[in-house]
């Protein structure tokens, strides 16, 4: 059974449909990239599959619970880690984790706690006391405390530094290695995810554009050089298979991104490439090719 199951999962805001339509399946285990640029609709997914939000139609199951129907089941199967984790100023970090243990029917407070003394972020701290990052490290600690068979990352990253996102992404990479867990972790930095991912699920304008194994959907992407100046960048490169679309490399000269046949010979497309050529196949006007 799907650790996650979507079937025609459509929610609207008023006039704005963030969400249109939407079924997949995310298979239990592994780490899950969620990818998409900002109001793509990462954030409506994970709200829905909490149960903060209800479908406007569709579904959504998490572990076979559906939210709205039991939401106490959806969210004992789900750890949690929100965009700007917040933590209450007059609590110490322990205190946090006695609350936490608290509120959850069999939460491991000895697991949480090695995690932050891994960390060196001492328990008898105060909200104060602590940076962004070690903030979302504690919030990741007591998530991994409920050891939740799901977990979700609501863009945690967002506003970490670069050793802090590198730290917290560490964790996260461990205990999905460590096995139990399955991570759906929602970001628009591409670089950020690409180290532990297994799985891409691509949104953009409420919609899924790709949903495929990282190593399958570079095997089925080529990028090549669209300047007719240029016949030797296509070289080994073949022209044939489905064009996504084009878009400017950094030095302004335009990529066409190609969905070829697994075998098509020269270099499969980073995973760079292909997240901004279905970006790109998705501006307003365009077609959207779906992978």
């Amino acid at each position: 059974m799907p650790i996650v199951a979507t079937d025609q999962l459509t929610k609207r805001f008023g006039r704005t449909e963030a969400l249109r339509a939407v079924t997949f399946d995310v298979e239990a285990g592994g780490v899950t990239a969620l990818v998409g640029p900002n109001g793509a609709g990462k954030s409506t997914l994970l709200k829905l599959c909490i149960g903060f939000e209800r479908p406007t139609s569709g579904r959504v199951t998490v572990a076979g619970f559906d939210p709205t129907r039991d939401r106490a089941g959806a969210v004992g199967a789900i750890g949690y880690v929100p965009q700007a984790p917040t933590l209450y100023r007059e609590l110490t970090v322990h205190e946090h984790l006695r609350l936490a243990a608290g509120l959850r029917r069999g939460f491991d407070l000895e697991h949480a706690s090695g995690r932050l003394d891994d960390l060196g972020i001492p328990e008898s701290s105060r909200p104060g006391q602590l940076s962004g990052g070690q903030a979302a490290q504690v919030w990741l600690a007591i998530a991994l405390g409920t050891h939740a068979p799901l977990l979700l990352l609501d863009e945690p990253l967002a506003n970490l530094d670069p050793l802090a996102r590198r730290e917290f992404l560490q964790v996260v990479a461990d205990a999905a290695r460590s096995g139990g867990v399955t991570v759906l972790l929602s970001s628009h930095v591409i670089s950020d995810v690409e180290p532990i991912a297994d799985r891409l699920l691509l949104l953009a304008d409420g919609r899924v554009l790709v949903h495929d194994t990282i190593a399958m959907t570079r095997a089925t992407h080529r990028t090549v050089r669209a300047d007719p100046a240029e016949p030797a960048a296509r070289s080994g490169v073949p022209p044939a298979g489905v064009l996504v679309s084009a878009f400017p490399e950094r030095d302004g000269r335009l990529l066409e991104l190609r969905r070829v046949d697994v075998s098509a010979p020269a270099e499969p497309a980073t995973l760079e490439e292909i997240v901004l050529g279905y970006l790109a196949s998705a501006r307003p006007g365009r077609t959207v090719v779906a992978a």
